[in-house]
C-alpha cells in the first residue's frame, strides 16, 4: 500500500530544526504509542490500544490519526471499534484491573452524546481507582460555526460544554484549546494514570478544529517515556506502632481489599497470615487475595459475606484493613465490627482510605508494609483456641456452600427450574482454576461473593465499587484481552444483559472468546428480593405485561427471548433447561475457540444462604402498608447497632 502523504516527517521544509509537524490528533496518537509503565523493574506499554467510535467530532481528527498510525506504525496503538461508548470504558477498566493498573486503553468518542455516554464509565473507573484515558471530542475552539450540532448553549457561559460534566468523575480533567497546551496536558495525564493513590478516569477534551490543526512539535515529545509506578514505603515509627497493636490483639482480623491485588501482595499476605494465624475476610475487590481453601481464608466479609467471616468480625478486637475502602458492603453499613474496644490499622496508598474508622494510618504500599511488618511482630501468633474457632466456623460455611452447589434434588427451583446457586456451583466446579468469572450487578455479585470458590488470585472479577449494570459483557471482553490464555465466564442476569449486550458484536469482530452465562429470571431479582425485605412487595421489579383488569404491571410474563437476541448478534447460543444440559453446555463452551452464550432460566425466589449481616437501605418511617411497617421495625433494630468510630 502506498504511504500516506502527510506532514508527519521530521523537520519538513519550513519547520524549525528538531521538530515534527503533525496535527494535534496525530501528535496525541504518536505520544500515546511510546508511553510505558514500569514496576519492580518490568516495563510494559502503558496503552494496549485505543477503543473508539467515530462521529463528526473525531472522525477527521483522532480517526484520521489512528488510520495513519495503523498504516505506518501498526504496533504503536491498536484500534478496536466498539459498539457503545460506556461499554468501551468498561472494557478498558476491566483490562486495567487484570493488569494491576499497569496498562490500560485510551477511549475516543465524538462530541455530544458520544462523549456523555462515557460518563457512567468514568465514574466507575474513578470509584474503583482504575486508570483509563478518555478522549471525548468537543465543540469548536474558534467558535466559527457555533452553535454546532450537539452543542450545549448556556445563556450565562460561553466556555462550558457537555464535557464539563466529566469534571467531578475524573481524577484529572483538561481541555486542549490550543496545540501549545498539549504537551503539558499529556504529561499531567500520564502522572495521574500511573499514580497508585490518585489514579482513575483521566479526561482530555479535544475541540474538533484543534484536533485537525497542524503544529511543529519538539521531537523529544515522541521519544519513549517510562513512568515508574511507585511503592510508597511505610514510616518506621508508624510500623512500630502497628506492630505493637497487633502483638496486643487477642482476636485480630485482616480485611483484604483490592489494594492487595494491585500491589501483587498475595504471597506477602499469605506469609503474614501463616506466620501469625490471623484470619482474613475479603471485600469484593479483595476476593482471591487468598485462595478459598487457604487455612486463614474466611472468604467474603460484610453484607454479602460468609457467616464465618462475619462472626469473627463481630468479636474482632483489632481489624487490619489492607487496601480496602471500607465500603458499606464490606463493613455491613458499619455494623460488622461490634467489639466495643475494636481498634483499626489501615494500610493503604491513599490517605483518604488510610484514616477511615479513626484507624492507625499506614499510608504505604501493601506488599512493602507486610514484608516490613512481619519481622516486627516478633513471632506473634494468635492462640490455638482462636484458630480452632474460625476453622470450625469456616468448615460449617463450606458445608453450606456444598449443599446449595449440589442440592439433593437437581433443579430444585419452582417448576423444575435451576436455582442461581446451582448455576454458580456448576460453573465453579466445571471451570478451570485459572478461568475468570466476571460480574457486576444484580443478585449475582452478592451470591458470587459468598459462594464462589476462588482458586487463582485473578480468577474473580466482580465490579462492585459502582455495581454497574451492563458492565459484564464489556468487562469480560477487557478481561479476555488482558488474559488471552484464560477462559472468561461472564455471569449476567436478564436485566443487566438488556442494558448492554452490544460488545458481543465486538467479541465476534475481534475473534475474542468469552463465555456468557445468561440467566433469565424475568426481572430484577436482586432489587425484587430487597424490595420484598423492605416491605415494598417486589413492586416494579418483574418483567410483566400491564394487566388491563388491574392497570398494574402484574400480568403474564413478557415473551422476551434473550437467546434469540444473542444469536442475532452473531454469537453461538446454547439453550439449557436442566442441570445435565447446563453442564454439557459448559464443557462445550470450554472446548470451543469462539464466543458462546449459555442461556438458562432460573427461579428468582430462591436466594443464596444468609450472610447473617445487614445493609443499610432506609425504610419508610411511616406507611399504611403492614409489610412496610414490619420492615421498618427490623430496620430500626439494625440501625441501633451501627457504630461511628471516632
Amino acid at each position: 500500500m502506498a504511504r500516506l502523504s502527510s506532514p508527519g516527517e521530521t523537520t519538513p521544509p519550513g519547520s524549525p530544526a528538531g521538530t515534527t509537524r503533525l496535527t494535534v490528533a496525530q501528535a496525541l496518537v504518536k505520544f500515546l504509542g511510546v508511553q510505558y509503565s514500569e514496576s519492580d523493574g518490568e516495563e510494559q506499554k502503558l496503552f494496549a490500544g485505543c477503543l473508539g467510535i467515530f462521529g463528526h467530532g473525531n472522525v477527521a481528527g483522532v480517526g484520521q490519526a489512528l488510520l495513519q498510525a495503523e498504516l505506518e506504525e501498526p504496533e504503536a496503538l491498536r484500534y478496536i471499534l466498539g459498539r457503545n461508548e460506556q461499554a468501551m470504558v468498561h472494557t478498558a477498566v476491566a483490562y486495567a484491573r487484570m493488569k494491576n493498573r499497569l496498562q490500560t486503553y485510551a477511549v475516543s468518542t465524538s462530541v455530544g452524546p458520544g462523549a456523555t455516554n462515557m460518563l457512567t464509565g468514568a465514574a466507575l473507573a474513578t470509584i474503583n481507582r482504575l486508570p483509563v484515558l478518555l478522549l471525548p471530542a468537543d465543540t469548536f475552539a474558534d467558535r466559527s460555526a457555533s452553535p454546532l450540532l450537539q452543542e450545549l448553549e448556556l445563556p450565562d457561559s460561553g466556555d462550558v460544554t457537555v464535557n464539563d460534566a466529566f469534571r467531578p468523575v475524573s481524577r484529572y480533567f483538561d481541555r486542549i484549546w490550543r496545540p501549545e497546551q498539549l504537551p503539558a496536558a499529556l504529561l499531567s495525564a500520564m502522572r495521574v494514570l500511573t499514580d497508585p493513590a490518585e489514579t482513575g478516569a483521566v479526561t482530555l477534551c479535544f475541540p474538533q478544529d484543534v484536533q485537525a490543526e497542524a503544529y511543529d512539535w519538539p521531537t523529544a515529545l515522541f521519544e519513549k517515556r517510562v513512568w515508574h509506578v511507585t511503592r510508597p514505603l511505610p514510616e518506621r515509627s508508624v510500623l512500630a506502632a502497628a506492630a505493637e497493636i497487633i502483638r496486643s490483639a487477642e482476636r485480630p482480623l485482616i480485611v483484604a481489599g483490592g489494594g492487595v491485588s494491585y500491589s501483587r501482595a498475595q504471597d506477602a499476605l499469605a506469609a503474614f497470615c501463616e506466620a501469625t494465624g490471623i484470619p482474613v475476610g475479603q471485600s469484593q475487590a479483595g476476593k482471591g487475595t487468598l485462595v478459598y481453601d487457604h487455612p486463614q481464608c474466611l472468604g467474603a466479609i460484610g453484607s454479602t459475606g460468609t457467616t464465618a467471616a462475619n462472626a469473627i468480625a463481630r468479636e474482632a478486637d483489632v481489624v487490619i484493613g489492607i487496601g480496602t475502602r471500607y465500603s458499606d458492603f464490606t463493613t455491613a453499613s458499619r455494623t460488622a465490627f461490634q467489639n466495643p474496644d475494636v481498634r483499626f490499622i489501615n494500610v493503604n496508598v491513599a490517605g483518604l482510605d488510610a484514616i477511615k474508622h479513626a484507624g492507625l494510618a499506614v499510608q504505604a504500599d501493601a506488599r512493602e508494609t507486610l514484608d516490613a511488618l512481619l519481622p516486627l511482630v516478633g513471632g506473634y501468633q494468635v492462640v490455638r483456641s482462636y484458630v480452632e474457632k474460625y476453622t470450625e466456623l469456616n468448615a460449617a460455611w463450606e458445608e453450606t456452600v456444598e449443599k446449595v452447589y449440589l442440592p439433593a434434588t437437581p433443579n430444585a427451583g419452582a417448576d423444575g427450574l435451576l436455582t442461581q446457586n446451582e448455576v454458580i456451583g456448576m460453573v465453579n466446579e466445571l471451570s478451570d482454576p485459572r478461568d475468570v468469572v466476571v460480574c457486576a450487578a444484580g443478585s449475582m455479585p452478592g451470591d458470587l461473593h459468598k459462594l464462589w470458590r476462588t482458586r487463582d488470585p485473578k480468577g474473580y472479577h466482580v465490579e462492585y465499587g459502582y455495581s454497574c449494570m451492563g458492565y459484564e459483557v464489556a468487562g469480560g471482553l477487557g478481561v479476555r484481552l488482558a488474559c488471552p490464555d484464560r477462559d472468561v465466564f461472564v455471569m449476567v442476569g436478564d436485566g443487566s444483559y438488556l442494558m448492554m449486550a452490544t460488545e458481543l458484536v465486538t467479541a465476534v469482530q475481534e475473534g475474542i472468546k468469552i463465555i456468557t452465562v445468561l440467566v433469565q429470571n424475568h426481572g430484577y431479582a436482586s432489587i425484587g428480593s430487597l424490595s420484598e425485605m423492605l416491605g415494598s412487595q417486589r413492586f416494579g421489579t418483574r418483567y410483566r405485561y400491564r394487566n388491563p383488569e388491574t392497570g398494574r404491571l402484574d400480568g403474564d410474563k413478557l415473551p422476551v427471548d434473550l437467546a434469540a437476541n444473542a444469536a442475532s448478534l452473531g454469537v453461538e447460543v446454547i439453550r439449557t433447561t436442566t442441570a445435565a444440559e447446563f453442564a454439557e453446555a459448559i464443557k462445550a463452551a470450554k472446548a470451543a475457540d469462539h464466543s458462546i452464550v449459555i442461556h438458562v432460566e432460573t427461579d428468582p425466589l430462591i436466594g443464596a444462604p444468609d450472610s447473617e449481616s445487614w445493609w443499610d437501605v432506609p425504610v419508610s418511617a411511616t406507611s399504611t402498608l403492614e409489610s412496610t411497617q414490619q420492615a421498618r421495625k427490623t430496620y430500626d433494630e439494625h440501625k441501633a447497632t451501627q457504630k461511628l468510630f471516632l
